[in-house]
């Protein structure tokens, strides 16, 4: 491979451009193939970029540039002959050098466009098309990226070039030329989405975290492009109409994003953000609506026509952008209906199967927008079109979509009817499952024998999990839609998409808190037959259908049976009582159908709790079909069941959850205590009950024999129904028992995600922005990381961004010498858990030109792989004797080949010197900037901590400020101080990402517990208590005569290697969580400083004994009594003070109890 590679730079370093070319070409195959090309890359960027060469070979070698990491070095030689290129004769060679520009790093482009700027703009005036394409395109990819924007907000000149160039670049959207029109329309598309996309800038590798004036400049850009395209928007339809189809395609999304922006008032807001507050006061008092509105009619007629083409990729443009129009204020149904229309035309075409996802998205995406009637008619079709989706994620967000369509047209049908209006037909939740095949999916009970009845064994496998999954995530996301509906739904501004509701959201959760059960009602009869599901151990779907029925059954209170009318109980809420209790009872005939003992478990406690025991028969006591008689018969079942396979899921758990509905439906009735008791008897009994759930069977036996013995009184142990369903399940990472159990956890995951991006959408950047909520993160404080005599001085900050899991590390450079430096290197290696984006080893910036006292920033962006603590290691190298660029003993001038252009090749000698090499400190990252907080309510944090398995306890101890004791007054019975010190030395746990669970759990003047709950960017779960005590109660100091609070620390993890990381350096850890204001504390110095208190304390107690007794003081005279009857005082006599000092006796006394309870606690640690 040696002598290729060599006989490739001989090619090169000749002088024929055809030679050249293959030697190109080959180099590109040995680098498809995987080698390494590092050495051809370095001859190319001398012989062939920095050379005069053919355009071929121009564009060739910056195609083997791209597919190779170049040095610093290297990049100066490709930024220096791509300026020479500028000034080339050749048109063509110039760009196939533009063309390049946009693939130089971030680092080194600022400079580059700053010195050929000049350059650049002329190109734009170009008259030869080529050269124009090139620069168009080039700029269109560049200008919109992240990295650019940065790099404008600290540089006032670029940002006026950049500005300059964004109005040439939508002027040429005119160009008669039409390659050149086309690709200007593309890049004012890209600048529109990469507002809010950012496609752009992580296919640059460098996703930067934005800052404020980064929003504030991207608004500015897309403001004045929007009014530009809204200004002009009869020529650029003009001027789009005369396109071919194929070029057509890139004036859409232009067009539509600049009159949709006008209409909803986005860029007067985009105009506010930016600094431009007059224009945007003048623009919003001669807003005309009229006017928006009649140009929004232009653009849809200007886009109508295309949507009965032949090409798809058109007819989906042009449709999606349709769609948004139609949801702007003025906007109609109709302009809804044709795209929808078109693409549902498109899917049955089968000529766009590559994009089935997007159509479906588009569509269900835009559902809300069209006429009712013709909502219901999609409902079927829509189902069948998203039950053959591949992708899951685009399914369940599709599956979300309908299932809330269908929730907000039952809500509004139903208040139509209230409103007495004539029922419209097929709008209710029962609509969805009319088509024969769903219908037949959740009637069965496995769709095994369905489907093996024909086809081979081994497709039929897959076809099964797949069918059998959809129909458990159609009734996972109906009822996680309904428990949405139960929750007030945010405000949306009118230029949101889900703004357009058909109002029956918010009729639906704002006219009344009980009208949202009217459509989960018809939920949980329609997917009532889940529970006779054979799913091969999944339960998630019918988990969350019974988590509904019992939200639902407590807040109709149907324990107490059906309300009447002279009770204050409407219509409507008797009909539903009756058909929750009509409910239940079909639930109890259809327990002998339940697939697996451990869901009858669940639903059995589904109905114990809210069965209305008063309103049976006493007369069908003795009948097998009896509801109570059916129940106790399966929960007999369950105990007694020796099923291997229950045993190896979760039996203790089923047992321990049959127990208490025996306990709660005995406790109701009298005759149920009578049945359960011989259930329980023998149960306890039996070998299948272990000691604990003997012991729950002894307890709940003696409550049942209570309450026989006194019928007559209320027995106060029997609380209300609770509406609680213990089964729901926990998002952990962690390995579960069994791949159905996975299985559950993966789609819950999913359902969650869908609806909550569907009911509850992140908020833009520019949605915050003008809200006057600021959402990006200030700059944290530089951390310095050279020394104090360094002739170079260097700080550095970090911003990290946890979607795309990078941190982008800041660097400040200040020459401190008096000379200047030519040249700077910041060499950046990292250890631990970091990567660069494009796989290097270590990151090198070249800086040039630095001048005394003058600061010059560069930045470096990593990925962080996992949890792990990792260091940035920065190291400058400058060049104090850099003296320039020579040229070799003389000029050695190549005749021309004929068919190629003269060859000048030149000797260049760089003389740098010796570079002096100052190694910084490193830059730690802390462990807690990789964590997020998890908001959990306290019920589920304390459900969960006892089952994350890995656990870490550690001692920290902290200074105190304040007098303690001296502060504090007497209030209520106890010490109370006016402000009360807890926490002083937690305060900065504020400010960390983590979620605080609790403090209620305890927090008196001896003491507090806190919880805090957050996870890790990948996933890991984290839970922190804190055990402390404040700073006013006595004998709590770590010492005598110290101010220093000893507190607790308990973390657990659903992952060891977190909790590992964590403990191996814990003093770090503390740092970070509290900002260096705790320090780890030893059991033996936590030990050392009670016996040195209760030394002090026996010490004290001999000096007390020791003093001598003071002589009692002397009586005061008794005073005469001058009332009038004996006995009857008219002065009451004094009272001893409670704020007078204590005698001795009680100070011994106080001394005596200290010593005891510091001797039981000196005890208490030696024998742990």
């Amino acid at each position: 491979m040696d002598h290729v590679f060599a006989g490739i730079r001989t090619e090169l370093a000749s002088n024929d451009g055809v030679r050249q070319a293959n030697a190109l070409l080959l180099a590109l195959q040995q680098a498809a193939s995987g080698k390494d090309i590092s050495s051809i890359a370095s001859s190319a960027c001398d012989e062939v970029i920095a050379s005069p060469a053919s355009a071929v070979c121009k564009k060739l070698a910056f195609d083997l540039v791209r597919c190779t990491r170049l040095t610093a070095e290297q990049w100066e030689v490709v930024c220096r002959g791509i300026l020479n290129d500028f000034d080339f004769p050749d048109s063509d060679v110039t760009a196939a050098a533009v063309s390049f520009i946009s693939a130089i790093p971030s680092w080194r482009l600022g400079n580059f466009i700053i010195d050929c700027s000049d350059k650049i703009s002329n190109c734009i005036l170009s008259d030869n098309p080529n050269l124009r394409y090139a620069i168009i395109e080039t700029l269109g990819c560049l200008l919109a990226r992240d990295d650019l924007v940065n790099l404008c907000v600290s540089s006032a000149p670029l940002l006026e070039k950049v500005s300059l160039w964004w109005r040439q670049l939508g002027e040429t959207m005119l160009h008669p030329y039409d390659a050149v029109a086309r690709i200007a329309y593309e890049g004012v598309g890209r600048l529109f989405l990469e507002f809010s996309t950012k496609r752009m800038s992580r296919l640059a590798g460098d996703k930067l975290v934005p800052t404020e004036d980064a929003v504030a400049i991207r608004s500015g850009w897309v403001a004045a492009m929007c009014r530009f395209v809204w200004e002009k928007a009869d020529l650029l339809r003009a001027r789009a109409k005369v396109l071919t189809l194929e070029s057509f395609r890139s004036s859409v999304y232009p067009l539509v994003f600049s009159a949709k922006a006008v209409a909803t008032g986005m860029v007067e807001e985009m105009e506010m953000l930016s600094g431009n507050h007059v224009r945007s006061r003048r623009a919003v008092m001669q807003r005309d609506n009229a006017e928006n509105i009649l140009g929004i009619s232009d653009v849809v007629s200007h886009l109508m026509p295309y949507l009965f083409v032949l090409d798809p990729a058109l007819v989906y443009e042009v449709s999606v952008n349709l769609l948004s129009l139609a949801d702007v204020p003025g906007g109609k149904p109709e302009w809804a209906s044709a795209p929808i229309t078109a693409l549902l035309t498109l899917w049955d075409r089968q000529e766009f199967n590559a994009g089935r996802e997007s159509i479906v998205r588009a569509v269900v995406k835009n559902l809300q927008l069209l006429d009712l009637h013709l909502q219901v008619s999609l409902f079927k079709r829509l189902l069948l079109m998203v039950r053959n989706l591949r992708v899951e994620a685009d399914r369940m967000h599709a599956l979300a979509c309908i299932c809330r369509t269908a929730l907000c047209v039952d809500l509004f049908a139903k208040g139509s009817v209230r409103s007495g209006q004539k029922p419209l037909q097929n709008t209710n939740i029962a609509s969805l499952f009319e088509e024969s095949k769903i219908r037949e999916e959740m009637t069965s009970i496995s769709l095994e024998t369905s489907i093996n009845k024909g086809g081979n064994e081994r497709g039929s496998e897959r076809r099964i999990q797949s069918e059998g999954l959809f129909r458990e995530e159609l009734v996972a996301c109906l009822v996680e839609s309904c428990f949405q509906l139960s929750v007030p739904l945010p405000r949306l501004k009118s230029q949101d998409t889900e703004s357009r509701v058909i109002g029956a959201v918010t009729y639906g959760t704002g006219s009344g808190a009980m009208n949202w059960t009217q459509s989960a009602l018809e939920v949980v009869e329609v997917c009532r037959p889940c529970v006779k599901w054979d799913c091969q151990g999944r339960t998630y779907a019918m988990d969350c259908y019974l988590k509904l029925l019992v939200r639902l059954c407590h807040i109709y209170d149907t324990v107490g049976g059906v309300k009447k009318a002279k009770d204050g109980a409407s219509p409507e809420q008797i009909l539903a009582e009756k058909r929750l209790q009509a409910l239940q009872r079909e639930l109890v005939k259809d327990l002998n159908a339940v697939a697996t003992s451990r869901l009858r478990a669940r639903v059995i406690w589904a109905l114990a709790e809210h069965f209305d025991l008063e309103g049976l028969d006493p007369l069908l006591a003795d009948d097998p079909e009896d509801p109570l008689n059916v129940i106790i018969d399966h929960i007999h079942k369950v105990l007694f069941n020796h099923d291997s396979t229950a045993t190896s899921t979760n039996r203790l758990q089923d047992a321990q959850a049959l127990l208490l509905c025996a306990e709660h439906l005995g406790a109701r009735n009298l005759r149920a205590g009578q049945l359960l008791t011989r259930e329980l008897e023998e149960f306890r009994n039996s070998t299948l009950a272990d000691s604990v759930l003997k012991h729950q069977c002894r307890l709940i036996l003696q409550k049942f024999k209570y309450i026989a013995k006194h019928q007559d009184s209320k027995w106060v142990g029997n609380s209300g129904a609770t509406g609680d369903y213990p089964f729901t399940h926990h998002k952990l990472s962690a390995q579960y028992f069994d791949n159905s159990a996975a299985q559950d956890r993966k789609l819950e995951d999913l359902v969650h995600t869908a609806v909550q991006d569907l009911w509850r959408p992140a908020r833009s950047e520019l949605s915050l922005a003008t809200s006057g909520f600021s959402h990006l993160k200030s700059p944290p404080t530089p951390v310095t990381l050279s020394g104090s005599s360094d002739p170079c001085f260097v700080e550095a900050y970090h911003l990290i961004d946890p979607h795309e899991k990078r941190l982008t590390l800041h660097l400040k450079i200040v020459n401190m010498t008096e000379q200047e430096l030519k040249r700077v290197d910041v060499r950046v290696g990292l250890i631990g858990a970091l990567r660069f984006m494009d796989g290097s080893p270590q990151g090198v910036r070249q800086l040039q030109m630095l001048h005394s006292q003058t600061p010059v920033s560069c930045s470096v962006t990593v990925g962080i792989s996992r949890f792990e603590r990792c260091s940035l290691s920065v190291q400058i190298l400058y060049y104090p004797f850099f003296g320039g660029v020579g040229v070799a003993n003389g000029e050695e001038v190549d005749a021309p080949v004929e068919g190629t252009h003269g060859r000048l090749r030149k000797t260049v000698t760089t003389e740098y010197g010796e570079p002096v090499v100052l190694r910084c400190g490193s830059y730690w990252l802390p462990l807690i900037e990789i964590l997020l907080p998890h908001a959990l309510s306290p019920v589920e944090f304390f459900r969960l901590w006892p089952s994350l398995p890995a656990i870490a306890e550690f001692t920290g101890g902290y200074v105190y400020e304040g007098e303690g004791r001296k502060t504090a007054t007497v209030s209520g019975g106890y010490m109370e101080p006016a402000v009360l010190p807890i926490l002083t030395g937690l305060k900065a746990l504020s400010s960390k990402p983590f979620h605080k669970v609790c403090s209620h759990v305890l927090r008196t003047v001896a003491g507090f517990q806190i919880c805090y709950a957050a996870k890790t960017w990948y996933g890991d779960l984290v839970g922190m208590m804190i055990f402390g005590v404040s700073e006013v109660s006595g004998d709590v100091d770590l010492g005598e005569e110290t101010r220093t609070m000893v507190c607790k620390f308990v973390i657990r993890s659903s992952s060891g290697t977190l909790v590992d990381e964590i403990t191996a350096d814990v003093q770090s850890w503390l740092d970070d969580l509290t900002d260096c204001a705790v320090r780890v504390v030893s059991d033996a110095e936590v030990q050392a400083a009670a016996q040195e208190k209760l030394k002090r304390l026996i010490e004290l107690l001999a000096i007390i004994r020791a003093k001598p007794k003071e002589p009692e003081p002397e009586p005061e005279p008794e005073e005469e009594d001058d009332s009038l009857l004996p006995g009857l005082e008219t002065k009451p006599k004094k009272r001893p003070s409670t704020l007078a000092p204590p005698s001795p006796e009680e100070m011994e006394h106080r001394a005596l109890q200290s010593a005891v309870l510091h001797e039981w606690q000196v005890f208490r640690q030696q024998a742990m």
